[in-house]
Parts: structure tokens; sequence; C-alpha cells
């Protein structure tokens, strides 16, 4: 296994100079959810220069697979959409399209699973078993595309013994890496709540119905969900980051408010409740106060929950690749991510490759050491290998 170690990282530093060039090139030209056409020719070019063989689904995604000896399948994500977000760096590869921007790292991702490409397929003759690449389009954007790979057979024919995605995380520096066995991202929903009122002069509020009035009643009563009737050990987020009125002025009552929101869990169970809790109490108050509430839930993505035998073997195989003091322990966040779909199908491990940025995802300065893709790539075709092999827990 040391030989093998010294080949992954070598062959990793060989095709750094590639996987740089992918990711800038990937980068200077992003493309939004579900729109990733150019995006996915690309890297389609460049499994034909490797003869990877592979089937495009979901739209704009792609599956390969490298092929080696008679044993199980692995698979290997990454994600191929950016943001609509107006690039501010200067550097060479800054984004050539206004108002797109790989802000949240899948130029990286999608750039170091293909410098994972290039790494097995080297070793192609000693694979024990099969990879499979999944490049998946609209993590950004619901219904996510991880939910269209599943439904177009990417966990299919056959199942893979185990699944592995990672996602840049700017606090920690390139080269090391981050794991949460278990439970480590929320569930995400969208809210869009309408207050149906009766619009009237300011000076004569009896004459009409004051949504304004009513919204702010319920959006309290509605954060009591959270801080009453949740278990205090149990996080959850309620936050609503819109509010706009259907007219209105200094002296004029309008007819309705709108607001837009999002609901986040950890518990799947709690979150179905919230979604009956959250409609009865919005009407209820609504309908007291004379006003009229209107809730439309849109169901996001599930909660993220790690396989931890799975995660526990690979966090002590990155440490065996990268050194100890290299691989951390995250927190728990209630952000979310579509690789959660994954999770409720297959054993699965997401965790955070450190790229040193100064700058937080989804904002026009985000950039990354790319140093990050040279970790990025050894550790994707490290884990791989070595489970294929079969190492880490049995079933």
């Amino acid at each position: 296994m040391k030989d093998l170690r010294t080949r992954v990282r070598a062959l990793a530093e060989n095709h750094t100079p590639a996987t740089v060039a992918d990711r800038r090139h990937l980068h200077a030209h992003p493309e939004l959810s579900f729109e990733e056409h150019e995006t996915v020719a690309y890297v389609a070019d460049r499994l034909d220069e490797l003869s990877i063989p592979y089937r495009r689904l979901a739209g704009t995604g792609l599956v390969a697979e490298i092929r080696g000896g008679a044993g199980p399948t692995i698979a290997l994500r990454a994600d191929l959409d950016a943001l609509p977000i107006q690039e501010a760096n200067t550097v060479d590869y800054r984004s050539t399209r206004e108002g797109v921007m790989h802000a949240c790292g899948h130029d990286v991702h999608t750039a170091s699973l293909l410098g994972t490409a290039r790494i097995l397929n080297e070793l192609r003759a000693e694979l024990p078993g099969t990879v499979r690449l999944l490049f998946q389009p609209g993590e950004e954007q619901l219904p996510g595309g991880a939910t269209l790979m599943i439904r177009d057979g990417a966990l299919k024919d056959p199942v893979p013994q185990a699944l592995f995605g990672q996602h840049v995380h700017p606090p920690l520096p390139a080269g090391s890496v981050g794991f949460r066995p278990g439970i480590y991202m929320a569930s995400t929903d969208e809210l869009f709540l309408t207050i149906h009122g009766r619009g009237g002069h300011g000076a004569m509020p009896h004459q009409a119905t004051d949504p304004i009035v009513v919204t702010a009643q319920v959006i309290t009563a509605l954060q009591q969900l959270v801080s009453r009737e949740s278990d205090p050990t149990l996080p959850v987020v309620l936050t609503f980051g819109k509010i706009a009125s259907a007219g209105g002025a200094t002296n004029v009552i309008p007819n309705a408010v709108h607001l837009e929101g999002t609901l986040r869990t950890l518990d799947e169970d709690w979150r179905r409740e919230l979604h009956q809790r959250l409609r009865r109490t919005a009407e209820g108050i609504a309908s007291a106060l004379g006003a009229r509430a209107e809730l439309e839930i849109r169901h996001g993505y599930p909660l993220l929950k790690n396989d931890e035998p799975l995660t526990h073997w690979a966090r002590d195989a990155a440490r065996e690749l990268l050194g100890a003091d290299r691989v951390v322990d995250l927190p728990i966040r209630m952000t979310g991510e579509d690789f959660a779909f994954y999770t409720h199908h297959l054993p699965a491990c997401f965790y955070r490759l450190g790229v040193g940025s100064p700058s937080p995802v989804h904002t026009d300065t985000f950039d990354v050491d790319e140093d990050c893709l040279t970790t990025g790539s050894a550790l994707m075709a490290w884990l791989a290998f070595r489970r294929l092999a079969g190492e880490g827990p049995q079933r």
C-alpha cells in the first residue's frame, strides 16, 4: 500500500498542469444550472482523450466508467454548474460571461475529478473493479441535478458499493481536507408566503385590513415554532430573506405582502411536521386578523447524512495519504447540498477540500489556491482504489 500511495501522489503531481488548465478553462467559461452544454462537452472531450467510455444523461450530465478487474463498483461525483454572480477578480482566467461565475468551486470539483480520471486510467490494469465518474448538472437549483442523475440510472447496473464527493472549503488551507461522519448538512426548503389583506388609506386603517401588520405577527409566530416548539437540541433555521408589498406608500396600505424564506433542519420527521405547523400557524393568525395567508413550500434537498463507518474509514485513509495534521473534523452545517439525495440511496461520504481562500463561497471575489487540485485528484483516486481493494466497512 505504501507503493500505491507513492504512485498516486506522483501521478497527481504529474497531471497537475493539465488539471489546473482544466480548472482555468472551466472557470473562464461558467454556465448556470441545467445550462452546462459547453461544460459537459469539454468534459466529454477530455474523457475521449483518455479513451474512457461515457454516456450522457440528466440533460447536461454525464456518467463515465474506468473499468478494471471483475470487482465491485465505486462512484465519485463532481458538479458542473456556476452561479449568477458577476466576478470581481482580475485574474487571467476570470469569467468571460457577464453575470455568471464559478463562485462555489464547482470548477475545482470537475477539474479534480478529471485529474482523478487520469490517475486511475494509468492504474487501470491494477484496478480491482470499476470506478464510475458522475459529472452532475444543476447542484445550485431545485430540483437538484442529483435527483435527475438518480432518475436516469446513474446509481444502477450495478449499484455502487460506495459514493464519494468533495466540496471546496475556503477556511482550510490547500492540502487539507475535513470529514464529519453521520449527519452533516441540513435539509433545505423554500417558502413563498403571501398575506392578503385589503388596502386603503393610511390615515383610515379601520377601513382596511393591513397585511403589513398581519405579516409582522405571522413572522413572530412562525419564529416561535423554532424557539418554543422545536427541541432545543435539534438545529432548526427559519429565515425570511425577502419581504415586498404589493403597492403601498407612506399613506397607502397595500393589498398584500409577499415573503420568501428558507426552512432548514437536521431531522426529516420534524421537517415534515414543521411544514404542517407553518401552514396552520400562518393561516390561523391571518384568518384571526381578517386576512388570508397562502403558503407554498417547495421541497428542497434532504439532510445530508454521511455513512458513519464509510466516513470513519475515509478519514483514516486520508490521514495515510496526506498526513494526520492535514485531516480535520468538521462541525455540522446548516447549509444544504443536493449530494444529500445520494446519501439516502447508498453508503456515501461527502467531505471538504481545503482551498485556502480569504473569500467565502458565493462571493464575487472567491478564488482558490490551485494546489488544492493536486490534493483533490489524489484523494479521490486513493479512496476509490483502496475501497475497490476491499478495504473499509464490509456489509
